[in-house]
């Protein structure tokens, strides 16, 4: 027959005798309601700051994304640009050549025709110029958006860390009227969260 001993660490003792002496009922003092609802706010408020902050940093990739997409829009409109003036200085070329040779009807109608083609080419290269100049202008404005949101997020994960450090002073000093301002910033908080959720 075999005998199994067990070794007790003084932690382990320790929480058994403050569970039977502070557990409700087993003659001790009560657990504090106080202190456990303050618990449960901070742990509350940490969950919605983590929420507000997420939101906040994924607004920010959103900002930086849309300012590279106007970067690299407002790179390939400059190109299409200087595309588009090398084909009016062909035109321009081929008017002169035109011009030049009007003695010679088949010369002539050659040029007169590159004119028309450089014409027609430089009309395409402008309208896709000016497309990708309207598509950096909404870039940078969804950049603007993402930025102004971003701030928000930010401004409501700030009032919810005050918040929490406000229930945490609150529960040391046992002041009530920390709780109620507890209480407002997170309210605050809240509001400014919802106010960056919808858009504005």
């Amino acid at each position: 027959m075999s005998e199994e001993f067990e070794v007790r660490g003084p932690h382990e003792e320790a929480l058994e005798h403050a569970g039977h002496h502070h557990a409700p009922g087993h003659g001790g003092a009560p657990i504090d309601p106080f202190a456990g609802r303050i618990a449960v706010m901070t742990a509350i408020l940490a969950t919605v700051g983590a929420v507000f902050s997420y939101q906040g940093g994924s607004t920010e990739g959103l900002a930086l994304f849309y300012k590279n997409e106007a970067a690299i829009r407002k790179t390939e409109a400059a190109n299409q640009w200087s595309y588009y003036q090398a084909k009016g200085e062909k035109q321009n070329l081929a008017e002169l050549g035109a011009a030049l040779t009007q003695a010679d009807p088949k010369a002539s109608a050659k040029f007169t025709g590159d004119i028309a083609k450089y014409a027609q080419q430089k009309t395409a290269i402008r309208a896709q110029a000016e497309a990708l100049e309207k598509a950096v202008e909404k870039a940078d404005a969804d950049s603007e958006r993402q930025l102004h949101l971003h701030h928000r997020w930010a401004q409501a994960t700030t009032l919810t860390q005050i918040a929490i450090s406000l229930a945490a002073i609150t529960l040391l000093t046992r002041r009530r009227w920390l709780l109620g301002a507890a209480l407002g910033v997170a309210g605050l908080g809240a509001i400014v969260g919802v106010v960056a959720f919808l858009g504005y």
